[in-house]
């Protein structure tokens, strides 16, 4: 968790440079592909599933080690081929993985947030989930294993693994050549976030596009169909937490609605998208027949929101960059506290961009007890030993916030003020 924690500490303001750069850039070009609220809510869903990660709120069921001691028919010695042994594996894994997100209805509910975006930018690449709990894929690692490669290479190779699939959630890189048949390239996985029936369930690839060659699943992006992003059954929040457990919610729901006991039990392996005929007819669920004419979800913020957004959105970066940097000196009891307050900054935080009525007393009754738990113990996790001022400016921006939110909550909108997008 610590050496995460450490690596995420540079990583994260790399992130948001290049989601900054790309909004700058894009503004500057013309071609703005970052609406402030959804990057916001990207950014904090990637605030959520990396906090999760750096708490080790997830457990594998099978473990690499245990295919290690008994799959393996060689050890490889190590070079610089373990580590090249190591990251194919891995991408072999990723994309079967990523598969399966897509094939069955269960499954499914551990991949929606990342395609909930209607947008398609650097920002959206940071949604990911933290409704995985249990880790169950392992078994798809069996070819590292056979060469024995040895657990902690995987683990050192796993995050580059990871940020490396960052870059080409772009719009701004157009089509790159001969690169195109070996890795996948932003026009590759602009396929793959399309809802067009063209380029549903295309491009699994995570690093190389050879796989998608290979099994079938390829489709190159077309001038003739431009894309369009999201998911076909639309999320409308910008809530990240919810939308972790949406997809689930009504699983779980149309198994309890459905009359045919058979439904109740295979709707969760089901193709996805599938439900029961008597719950279709019972219990329609909005779904995105024409992706050329629907509305994309937003919520009018006037300029004093997108300030106030904006503000929260860098202290609530620097407030979990403390938890990533002191993971150890914080303590094994309270990161999770700390943790706690995370999700329920996020939480508050995106209520309020939904415009829920309650998001202020959300927003308000967190302060408070972040407030009061200051003054209990007269410092903020340990913060006293960098600086005895970062508590008492702590109270001050909580308290600061809880005044802001309600003032917000309750002002009367000039329209001339709002600042509004939406796609015909």
């Amino acid at each position: 968790m610590e050496t995460y924690g450490k690596i995420l500490m540079i990583a994260m303001p790399l992130f948001l440079l290049l989601v900054l750069f790309e909004k700058w850039y894009g503004w500057r070009k013309g071609f703005e592909t970052v609406r402030t609220l959804d990057m916001i809510s990207s950014l904090s869903s990637g605030v959520t599933n990396s906090t999760k990660d750096v708490l080790g709120l997830s457990f594998s069921i099978l473990s690499y080690g245990w295919l290690v001691q008994h799959f393996a028919i060689m050890h490889v010695q190590q070079s610089w081929l373990l580590y090249v042994i190591a990251f194919l594996a891995l991408d072999f894994a990723g994309y079967w993985v990523h598969r399966l997100a897509h094939t069955y209805n269960f499954f499914w509910n551990n991949h929606v947030v990342h395609h909930s975006s209607e947008e398609y930018n650097l920002a959206c690449a940071l949604r990911q989930s933290i409704s995985v709990f249990f880790r169950i894929y392992a078994f798809l690692l069996i070819p590292a294993a056979l060469f024995g490669v040895p657990a902690n290479v995987i683990a050192v190779v796993a995050p580059l693994h990871l940020f490396a699939q960052f870059w080409y959630h772009t719009r701004l890189i157009n089509k790159m050549g001969i690169l195109e048949y070996v890795i996948v390239t932003p026009s590759h996985h602009r396929v793959h976030h399309a809802i067009n029936p063209e380029y549903l369930d295309k491009n699994y690839g995570q690093i190389f596009i050879f796989w998608d060659r290979l099994f079938g699943t390829y489709q190159e992006e077309s001038d003739a169909i431009p894309a369009v992003y999201g998911i076909t059954r639309p999320v409308r929040t910008w809530n990240p937490i919810k939308i972790n457990f949406m997809h689930m919610w009504l699983l779980i729901q149309d198994a309890w609605h459905t009359n045919s006991w058979k439904d109740k039990f295979r709707i969760w392996l089901m193709p996805l998208g599938w439900r029961p005929a008597d719950v279709i007819e019972k219990y329609p669920v909005e779904k995105i027949q024409d992706v050329f004419n629907f509305e994309k979800y937003d919520t009018p913020a006037s300029k004093a929101k997108q300030v106030y957004l904006w503000i929260q959105l860098f202290c609530m970066l620097l407030l979990v960059s403390y938890l990533f940097g002191n993971v150890a000196s914080i303590g094994h009891a309270n990161i999770f506290y700390y943790g706690a307050f995370v999700f329920l900054q996020v939480y508050a935080l995106t209520e309020f961009m939904d415009r829920h009525k309650w998001a202020w007393i959300m927003e308000g009754v967190k302060n408070i007890a972040c407030i009061f738990y200051i003054v209990q113990n007269g410092d903020w996790f340990g913060s006293n030993q960098l600086s005895i001022w970062i508590a008492p400016l702590l109270i001050g921006y909580f308290a600061a916030s809880g005044f802001a939110v309600y003032y917000l909550s309750h002002e009367k909108e000039n329209p001339s003020n709002v600042l509004r997008v939406v796609r015909s």
